[in-house]
């Protein structure tokens, strides 16, 4: 688990905006059923986000964040990998969720890429990013991959080599990138090193794909939380390398 249950993203509250959210249950073209967390400007602006969780799936959180996305005009959805193993239910914090990590399959999350990209799309926006955690982020840089049609992914601390299955990872996935990409990589994480990171940059360098690979020296994995205080500086640069990777591509 990346996050503790009383964690919350290191973003300011913007009060007052009018923002409207729902959970939902979308389902992929394979048949999978899976819940999700929407979260919509009254003011929409043609912007929408995709966001992929760490490995506990959808949680508070998330939901979260989807909702700071969504008072600065865009919208967000955030959405669960498990209903295939789990259901669509909520579930409570001792949620064992490392047997359901272990049962999904990577084209599996990217067909519920391609469901919630599309509800977005039939919810007036025409502009999608993805913004993915640790597993999740490894799984945004690979929905660029995958042809949704994305205008840029980001990821945080995720793992850019092949997979624990030989699933092909970003480093090999990399020529078939077709936005830029974001890497906002943790300098003391213990299972992504700076050679992976070096490595996925040069990857992206030889494919041509738009790039920025930053690592913050010293930074945990997960360091994005309100409650580590001594990544706050390190939080609010990557808030603000994500806007204007929005920005910019918007």
């Amino acid at each position: 688990m990346c996050f503790d249950d009383d964690s919350f993203p290191p973003i300011p509250v913007i009060s007052g905006a009018a923002v409207s959210h729902e959970d939902l249950v979308l389902e992929a073209a394979d048949g999978n059923r899976f819940a999700a967390f929407a979260a919509q400007p009254d003011e929409p602006s043609g912007i929408g986000i995709v966001i992929l969780p760490d490995v506990r799936g959808l949680y508070r959180f998330y939901e979260e964040l989807a909702l700071r996305f969504a008072e600065r005009g865009y919208a967000a959805i955030a959405f669960d990998y498990f209903g295939r193993s789990a259901g669509v239910e909520k579930r409570s914090d001792d949620f064992e969720y490392m047997p359901h990590v272990q049962a999904v399959k990577p084209a599996e999350i990217q067909a519920d890429v391609a469901a919630s990209v599309a509800w977005l799309r039939d919810h007036g926006t025409s502009t999608v990013f993805t913004v993915g955690f640790c597993m999740g982020g490894r799984q945004s840089w690979l929905a660029a991959a995958s042809g949704h049609g994305l205008a840029g992914a980001v990821g945080f601390y995720g793992r850019t080599r092949e997979g624990a299955d030989g699933s092909a990872g970003p480093i090999q996935r990399a020529t078939d990138m077709e936005c830029p990409i974001v890497a906002l990589q943790a300098g003391d994480d213990a299972n992504i090193t700076a050679e992976d990171n070096a490595a996925f940059e040069e990857a992206l360098r030889e494919a041509g794909v738009p790039h920025e690979v930053v690592t913050y020296p010293g930074a945990p994995h997960s360091f994005f939380d309100r409650k580590q205080e001594e990544f706050a500086d390190a939080s609010d640069d990557a808030w603000q390398r994500v806007l204007k990777l929005i920005t910019a591509n918007s």
